[in-house]
């Protein structure tokens, strides 16, 4: 009972701090990838956050001398829970559904915590897989416990040197699922730090109407944004958003983490290792790119002659030809006056049936 009774103060402590907090975007996605790679860690596969959040926006990675193959096949199963957890599809949504049933069959004769360990064990005795389960949990709790289901799943209980008798499992479970809660609420500690000090920087020196602090807030709100989305958001141009972006970026607010001239994805100052993890564009790996004084240096040495300009002769200026169209348009007025004198002699060329207009009274004057 003691270990419910901490488990159930973590995880009230944490709820209430993120319940109507500006940064509970970003803080779910923080908490998604810490939970995806404890969950990852205990089912084998080493997984940097990093590495998942990079896969997660489809950018790739940057491998030094470590293994590759092991780096993408740890990458590949832990998107695989991140789907489980976040958008699972028809197949997974029906798994789910059934470990929820699961977890919640029969009348609650115990506390909702310690319900939610007799449920996962139980499931994993009964042969199912962890996946279902977890998302089960998460769900669970945030119906039951919480009001944002947060993903705390207490995935260190499922390591393989821990006891499996209930009696010794069901408190290492509820302590895996404080911890994660006070890690959670450390984390929000420093984004909100962060967030506050970023404010002030850009706040400093700033009119009173500038939309700086409303675009650091929804930086900040949002794990990546790019500019078009910070532009509608803020109901401004893009290039604008773009050239505010840059401007946090040289202040050593915002970092970007794309390396590249389009979709450009930017995040507050936390999001560095992200960045470092993102690879270079194929473009800049090979050494091209902008020019560079420094290239010429390197191409000829101070003792070769630089290349002689070429001399360009001056463009021929275009002269427009307008008799094809002259042609046209005079075949087009003698084919009028052909149908006016036609219509003049049946009597039928009338405005509306009443008097002829001026022009035709003077061709009749004319006639006569």
């Amino acid at each position: 009972m003691a270990a419910v009774a901490d488990a159930a103060f973590a995880l009230g402590r944490l709820d209430q701090a993120l319940h109507g907090h500006p940064l509970l975007p970003a803080s779910l996605h923080r908490l998604r990838l810490d939970a995806v790679r404890r969950q990852a860690a205990v089912d084998g596969y080493a997984i940097d956050p990093w590495h998942l959040a990079a896969v997660i926006e489809y950018l790739p990675l940057r491998l030094g001398d470590e293994d590759r193959g092991g780096v993408f096949e740890a990458a590949r199963h832990a998107f695989a829970q991140y789907q489980w957890l976040v958008a699972p599809d028809f197949d997974q949504e029906g798994a789910v559904q059934e470990a929820t049933a699961f977890l919640t069959r029969g009348a609650p004769a115990e506390s909702p915590l310690l319900g939610v360990a007799r449920g996962l064990h139980d499931w994993l005795e009964a042969g199912h897989a962890r996946p279902a389960m977890r998302t089960a949990i998460v769900r669970h709790l945030g119906t039951t416990l919480l009001r944002t289901p947060l993903p705390l799943t207490g995935a260190a209980a499922l390591q393989a040197d821990v006891p499996w008798g209930f009696a010794a499992w069901a408190p290492l479970f509820l302590q895996a699922l404080a911890a994660e809660a006070r890690d959670a609420l450390r984390q929000l500690g420093l984004l909100e730090q962060a967030w506050r000090q970023a404010r002030q920087v850009v706040s400093t020196g700033r009119r009173s109407n500038s939309r700086a602090p409303a675009a650091l807030d929804l930086i900040a709100a949002a794990p990546l944004i790019s500019a078009s989305t910070l532009a509608g958001c803020l109901r401004m141009a893009p290039k604008n958003a773009l050239a505010l972006l840059d401007q946090f970026v040289e202040r050593g607010i915002v970092v970007e983490v794309t390396h590249r001239s389009a979709r450009r994805l930017f995040g507050l100052k936390g999001l560095a290792p992200l960045a470092e993890e993102v690879a270079l564009p194929r473009r800049a790996r090979r050494g091209a790119g902008r020019f560079r004084a420094s290239d010429l240096e390197e191409r000829w040495g101070e003792d070769d002659p630089a290349p002689a300009p070429i001399a360009l002769s001056p463009l021929v200026r275009w002269q427009p030809d307008y008799a094809d169209l002259e042609a046209a348009m005079a075949a087009a007025d003698q084919a009028v006056r052909n149908a006016g004198s036609r219509l003049d002699a049946l009597g039928l060329r009338r405005l509306g049936g009443s008097e002829r207009s001026r022009e035709q009274e003077e061709a009749a004057d004319d006639r006569e």
